[in-house]
């Protein structure tokens, strides 16, 4: 049976955004059961400030989950830069495999590199130097052993602040660098990657030595459409919800 790899990202599911949470909750007892794999490439929550957090939507979203990777189809879950506290009690309670910040599958006989996408994006300093401090065991430690009401709290003001940073910064600041897009996909020994975090969805082609490479950018779901990158012995194409 020629069964589907889905890939999406940047959901950021909150309870705010009651809409996307009602379709991805559609797509997991739906369309997501007839998937061999769903690849969830980072900020499938608008914030997520630990596994220990059961505030509304969180929990329908946990049980969803379980009951697809109870179904058999494998999800796999990269943190993104607004949901990377999300741990292993997570993984627990729902069957999700988290990957690690870059990972490698083989994606129908070719070596494919998967990341969130924010790393690719190092003209933003300030952006990466936060994200390098607040990836340390430390500096998450110390968040976590706050209490859930005051982590909510900061959790909402650093939304806030972000809105009103982000509207300063030129816009190819926070696009990829391609420079830095070259040297992961060296790296990792990959042709192809796929990503999201830019809310910028396009299928660009370039080269690396003298070899066709591609990079999959996956968009971010609204309150009118979510898509996913649909793939299998075919080839892909987008699909949306």
């Amino acid at each position: 049976m020629n069964l589907d790899i889905l890939f999406l990202s940047d959901l950021h599911i909150s309870l705010e955004k009651p809409e996307i949470t009602r379709r991805f909750l559609a797509f997991l007892s739906g369309r997501a059961r007839t998937a061999e794999a769903v690849y969830i490439l980072g900020d499938l929550f608008d914030a997520w400030i630990g596994d220990d957090d059961f505030t509304p939507p969180n929990n329908k979203i946990r049980k969803q989950l379980k009951q697809l990777t109870d179904s058999g189809t494998a999800v796999y879950l990269q943190q993104g830069n607004r949901d990377f506290l999300l741990g292993a009690k997570f993984s627990e309670d729902t069957g999700v495999i988290l990957l690690d910040e870059y990972a490698v599958i083989d994606l129908y006989g070719t070596p494919t590199l998967l990341t969130h996408g924010d790393l690719l994006c190092s003209d933003d300093l300030p952006y990466q130097a936060f994200r390098a401090k607040a990836h340390t065991p430390e500096w998450q430690q110390s968040v976590l052993s706050k209490p859930l009401l005051l982590r909510l709290l900061a959790a909402r003001w650093y939304r806030i602040r972000s809105y009103f940073h982000k509207r300063k910064k030129p816009q190819d600041i926070m696009d990829v660098n391609q420079d830095t897009v070259i040297e992961a996909m060296r790296e990792h020994q990959c042709l192809r990657l796929i990503h999201g975090h830019t809310h910028r969805p396009v299928l660009h082609e370039f080269t690396i030595g003298h070899q066709t490479a591609q990079r999959f950018v996956l968009a971010a779901w609204d309150k009118q459409t979510g898509e996913v990158l649909c793939w299998n012995n075919n080839g892909y194409r987008i699909e949306a919800l």
